[in-house]
């Protein structure tokens, strides 16, 4: 990684974040296992973002067409953006709420497959590592791309095995991320996302998915929109 594309820092620490049952669980080799560890727990040492986070960041940057680190973008940026947070995106929540029309909703206290705003309310839909809780991720997206305005774009992260395609837990043990031993219902996972994680956007209705690297395979962004 280069310069942080939340902060402009440099470096970064590192912790292991999976344990051995959900490495069972998810079925994952030591190779994805450790790309995994390292999309979850390695951190800028300056502002403590970790891959995915500044991956969503670089993706934020590269829609709005503005060089990162998205600190410096946001003191610049159109006040007027209209955000949807789902859920906060790790340390990019701070950022977004500086502009005076973010919103900051909680899932699944604010169902995706059916949100409570209006059609087109929205310039720009943010989640991070959330639509593999949503039990139908096609209608999530969907309900995305219906409260976001023309121009638009939903850009998020999940947690992707690369290796493989993206499948249904559905008839299969329970299976929940967050902290070994407990089971909250929001950390309850029904899809595990593979290489072809891009095509539910274009399921639901997105024109265009682009995505961005900060690096392969750990820290990808999608950027969906139309």
């Amino acid at each position: 990684m280069g310069s942080c594309a939340i902060c402009g820092g440099s470096g970064l620490v590192s912790h292991d974040v999976l344990w051995p049952g959900l490495i069972a669980e998810w079925r994952l080799s030591p190779d994805e296992a450790a790309y995994i560890n390292r999309q979850q727990g390695a951190c800028c040492a300056a502002c403590g973002g970790n891959l995915r986070s500044i991956a969503l960041a670089r993706a934020i940057c590269q829609h709005w067409a503005a060089p990162p680190p998205l600190a410096d973008v946001l003191k610049r940026g159109p006040p007027q953006t209209r955000i949807l947070e789902i859920n906060p995106a790790g340390t990019l929540t701070p950022l977004l709420s500086g502009f005076p029309q973010h919103r900051l909703v909680s899932f699944p206290e604010v169902d995706m497959r059916a949100l409570p705003f209006a059609d087109s309310a929205f310039d720009l839909v943010v989640h991070s590592d959330t639509l593999e809780h949503v039990k139908d991720p096609l209608l999530g997206l969907r309900e995305c791309r219906r409260v976001l305005a023309p121009r638009g774009a939903c850009i998020f992260t999940v947690p992707v095995v690369v290796g493989r395609l993206t499948a249904d837990r559905a008839g299969r043990p329970p299976s929940y991320h967050g902290q070994p031993g407990l089971a909250a219902p929001d950390q309850l996972v029904h899809t595990e996302f593979g290489a072809d994680a891009w095509t539910v956007c274009a399921r639901a209705g997105f024109r265009r998915v682009a995505m961005a690297v900060e690096r392969f395979p750990e820290a990808v962004a999608i950027i969906a929109d139309f």
